[in-house]
C-alpha cells in the first residue's frame, strides 16, 4: 500500500529552499544550483522513495505577497494533512520570527502532530569559531517562539549545500517518515555481527540519504569509528561520484575502500538501497563480506518495498 506524506518546504525567497530540493531529490550539483529561478507561488514535486512512500513537496515562494495568500485564502490547503514543515531561514539575514510565528500557529491549528524542522542554512557564509555560537543563538530564538505548540515537534539543523550538513538534516528528516526503521535497524544489527562489521548503514540508493544504521562498540562501550558526520560525508562523496559516472557514461555499482585500518564496502543491495559494510579485523575476508552481502540481500528485500522507480521525481 502506497504511503503519502506531505511536506511543506517553506522560508524567505532566496533563503534556498529550492537549491536544497534540486541537490537532494533532483541530482543537482551544488555549483550548479545558481542557475535555478526563485519559486513563484507554490511548486508540488512528488517523490517516489523506498518504493511505496511517496513525499509529496510543497516548495512555496517566499516573497511577501505569497505569504499573506498562504496565510489567508490559502491557509487551509496549505497547511491541512501536513506530515512535516521544513522551514529555511538563512544564516546571512535577519530572521523575520514574525512569519515564522505565523505559520508555526497555523500549522498548529491544521496539522496539530507535524513535525517541524528548521534549517539555518547557507552557514558556510559564517566563520568557522563562531558558527557553532550563532547557531545556538538563533535555535534559542526559535525553540523559545514554538514553547507553547506542544503538539508540534521542532529539531533545528545548521545546513550548507558546501558541505555534508544539509544531508545530515534532509537524512533525519527522512528517516521520521520511513516505516519500520526498528525492525531494518535490527536486522541490520544482526547482520553486522554475523559479518564481523564495524558497522553497517543503509542508504536509499537514489538520494543517497541514510535510512538506516547499526554499529557494534568496543569493550568499553566507546565507538570504534569517532566521526559524527561520517554517513553524511559519505553519502556526499558518493553520490557527487555517481554522478561524475553518469556524466562519463559508466554505470555504477558498487566500491571498495581499503587501508591500514579498516576496508569499507559500498554496492547496489535491494532495489531501493545502497549498503556499506565497514570492517577493521584484518582476519575478514573481503570475499567473504561480498558473499554474505548478496545472500542477505533477499531477506531485506522483503522488509524493504520494492518499486523499479524509486526515487523518481514528477512535477
Amino acid at each position: 500500500m502506497s504511503s503519502k506524506k506531505k511536506v511543506l518546504l517553506m522560508g524567505k525567497s532566496g533563503s534556498g529552499k529550492t537549491s536544497m530540493r534540486s541537490i537532494i531529490f533532483a541530482d543537482y550539483l551544488a555549483r550548479d544550483t545558481h542557475r535555478l529561478q526563485a519559486t513563484i507561488d507554490v511548486e508540488y514535486s512528488s517523490v517516489q522513495f523506498l518504493g511505496n512512500l511517496h513525499l509529496h513537496l510543497w516548495d512555496c515562494g517566499g516573497q511577501e505577497g505569497f505569504y499573506v495568500n498562504y496565510l489567508t485564502t490559502m491557509r487551509d490547503r496549505i497547511f491541512s494533512s501536513v506530515e512535516l514543515l521544513v522551514y529555511v531561514f538563512d544564516i546571512a539575514d535577519e530572521m523575520d520570527m514574525g512569519r515564522f510565528n505565523d505559520v508555526i500557529e497555523a500549522l498548529d491549528s491544521h496539522s496539530h502532530d507535524a513535525k517541524v524542522f528548521v534549517l539555518l542554512h547557507k552557514m558556510d557564509l559564517v566563520s568557522e569559531d563562531v558558527r557553532t555560537q550563532v547557531f545556538n543563538d538563533r535555535q534559542s530564538h526559535i525553540l523559545h517562539a514554538c514553547r507553547n505548540y506542544r503538539g508540534l515537534t521542532v529539531k533545528c539543523f545548521p545546513t550548507s549545500i558546501w558541505d555534508e550538513t544539509l544531508y545530515r538534516a534532509w537524512s533525519q528528516i527522512v528517516y521520521c517518515l520511513v516505516p519500520n526503521t526498528k525492525l531494518l535497524e535490527d536486522n541490520l544489527g544482526g547482520f553486522c555481527q554475523l559479518c564481523g562489521a564495524d558497522e553497517i548503514v543503509l542508504f536509499e540508493s537514489t538520494t543517497f540519504l541514510v535510512i538506516a544504521h547499526c554499529e557494534e562498540k568496543r569493550k568499553d562501550g566507546q565507538r570504534i569509528h569517532t566521526d559524527i558526520h561520517r554517513f553524511e560525508k559519505i553519502s556526499n562523496i558518493i553520490k557527487q561520484f555517481k554522478l561524475s559516472c553518469r556524466k562519463g557514461k559508466a554505470h555504477f555499482d558498487g566500491m571498495m575502500v581499503k587501508n591500514s585500518h579498516f576496508t569499507a564496502f559500498f554496492n547496489i543491495f535491494t532495489s531501493n538501497t545502497c549498503i556499506m559494510v565497514i570492517v577493521s579485523d584484518p582476519t575478514v575476508e573481503s570475499d567473504a563480506i561480498q558473499l554474505n552481502v548478496t545472500a542477505a540481500r533477499p531477506h531485506f528485500d522483503k522488509l524493504i518495498p520494492q518499486s523499479t522507480a524509486a526515487g523518481a521525481v514528477s512535477t
